[in-house]
């Protein structure tokens, strides 16, 4: 094996995060559909559009429908992503006050045509106020452009960070460290890129938070998270559970493991946690936070320390294996009681 620093790198196995594929030589993909879908409502949802003629704000993102993805190869990134964008809008007449509606279609937005060749398509409902439509057609339609360049900056740089990895000398002295603020819109999942220190190298990770309602009292569901025979019946696998502080965690035949970190009885679980696909020995920090709400109880996840490359599958871990299992869970429960 070569040293660091000799030899053709795309063989060379430095000693970094993920071990293998080093710097992306070989062909890689990411499935950007999901993190767009919430990054088109973020730039699109709420603008507005204000001229002589009167006042428009674009409301609701209707209708979402396509695909995005990032392909590295050979260290260079490479983008495909093909939306069918419609939006609804509403405004107000300056002189007279009347409101009108409509809406924004956007057929064909590729990485075929440039921003500023997209197709936008700006139609009004029946009645008065074609002075709104044409504020739409040209104030509108610049701002829209705007946004869709924001939404593609974005995907080039915070949704690829990580994708191609520094090399260990590339490393040194740089912070690979980031801040972006969250969006004025509430969301049900947000993310956040940070840095955790490793050896060798900084591994670019993002924070996930996520919200989930349950048919159950925050004492039950608690109790979901830290009896043994509960969790067991829930992930339908043998499992590890001390849920005492300091107490060992293993999951999913051992796909997830961990550490209690913190326990208040009802109300707060904290845990070292990590999927086993990770780089060795990482972990993230997982909050889980239990809110009783009358018959039902809200349950607030907060992750720290995710690597940025497995942000979607840490997510559908928890939707599918932990929120959509527990839900089956209790309503078996009250079915048994009836």
């Amino acid at each position: 094996m070569a040293k660091w620093g000799q030899g053709d790198p795309r063989w060379i196995v430095e000693e970094r995060a993920d071990a293998t594929n080093v710097n992306n030589w070989h062909w890689t993909e990411r499935d950007a559909t999901s993190w767009s879908k919430r990054k088109l409502k973020e730039v699109l949802e709420g603008l507005v559009v204000e001229g002589e003629a009167g006042r428009c704000e674009i409301g609701d993102l209707k209708h979402v429908e396509g695909e995005a993805s990032c392909n590295s190869r050979k260290g260079k990134l490479i983008f495909f992503y093909e939306w069918n964008l419609r939006l609804s809008w509403k405004g107000t007449v300056k002189e007279s006050g009347e409101k009108h509606k409509g809406s924004v279609e956007i057929p064909n937005l590729s990485e075929e045509n440039e921003v500023d060749d997209t197709e936008i398509n700006v139609s009004k409902k029946k009645g008065e106020g074609d002075v709104l439509k044409e504020l739409m057609r040209t104030e509108g339609t610049t701002k829209v452009r705007e946004a869709l360049r924001d939404y593609l900056k974005a995907l080039k740089t915070e949704f690829t960070l990580g994708m191609i990895l520094p090399t260990k000398a590339a490393a040194v002295g740089q912070d690979l460290a980031t801040e972006r603020k969250p969006s004025g819109s509430p969301v049900q999942d947000s993310v956040t890129p940070q840095a955790l220190d490793m050896v060798g190298v900084k591994i670019p990770t993002v924070r996930i938070h996520m919200r989930e309602v349950f048919n159950s009292p925050a004492d039950e569901l608690y109790s979901i998270f830290t009896k043994k025979e509960l969790v067991q019946k829930f992930s339908k696998c043998p499992a590890v559970i001390e849920a005492e502080k300091g107490g060992k965690l293993q999951m999913f035949e051992g796909c997830v493991s961990g550490e209690y970190t913190e326990l208040v009885p009802s109300q707060r679980l904290v845990l070292k946690w990590r999927c086993r696909s990770w780089p060795e020995e990482h972990y993230a920090t997982v909050a889980l936070t239990f809110q009783d709400l009358a018959a039902q109880s809200e349950l607030e996840l907060e992750c720290k320390g995710v690597p940025v490359s497995h942000e979607e599958s840490t997510r559908q871990c928890w939707k599918k294996q932990y929120f959509e299992e527990i839900h089956l869970l209790l309503q078996q429960s009250k079915d048994n009681m009836e």
